[in-house]
């Protein structure tokens, strides 16, 4: 980091940091460890980004609390679309083992299933279930957009529960 980075960063937290915690402690529900991350980001979009910070487009601090507003709802959305996540400090029980013949029928049937799906479908399910490859990887390697994987993967579970349906498999 150049001395004028440093110095950028440090005159932003030095006049706005205090303005911008309490705002982010708002926008986090009082979670301060939220808020320190979202101050944190904040500071680091603006010093990625400093020609955002020109005064003919705003306030410095307007800039800085939207940004940190606009990082809030980003979080929130993400959580709100995941599966909760659970605390426990015991080890939880593995389930009852199936024996090797029933696991063999499941994968065989698994596998005609997604024979049934069009190929774009297929490759996305076993790039990110099968490889164990995230959205990006998978991107990556597929050469579309992340969110391109995200709708096939949405689409493609659709499709594989509606084959395994018509195969007469229930959940």
């Amino acid at each position: 980091m150049e001395d004028q980075d440093a110095e950028l960063l440090r005159a932003l937290q030095d006049e706005h940091g205090d303005a911008l915690y309490a705002h982010a402690v708002r926008l986090s529900g009082g979670d301060r460890q939220r808020a320190e991350d979202l101050v944190q980001e904040t500071l680091l979009r603006a010093w990625r980004n400093p020609e955002s910070l020109d005064l003919e487009r705003g306030t410095v601090r307007s800039w800085l609390f939207t940004t940190a507003r606009n990082l809030a709802i980003d979080a929130w959305r993400r959580r709100s679309v995941r599966v909760g996540e659970v605390v426990t400090d015991m080890i939880p029980e593995p389930p009852p083992s199936a024996d090797e013949a029933d696991r063999a029928v499941e994968a065989w049937t698994v596998a005609e299933a997604l024979g049934r799906l069009s190929e774009t479908h297929r490759e996305v399910l076993v790039e990110c279930f099968y490889q164990g490859r995230s959205v990006a990887e998978t991107a990556a390697l597929l050469g579309v957009p992340a969110g391109t994987v995200k709708s096939r993967t949405h689409y493609a579970l659709r499709s594989l529960r509606m084959v395994l349906d018509e195969m007469g498999v229930t959940g």
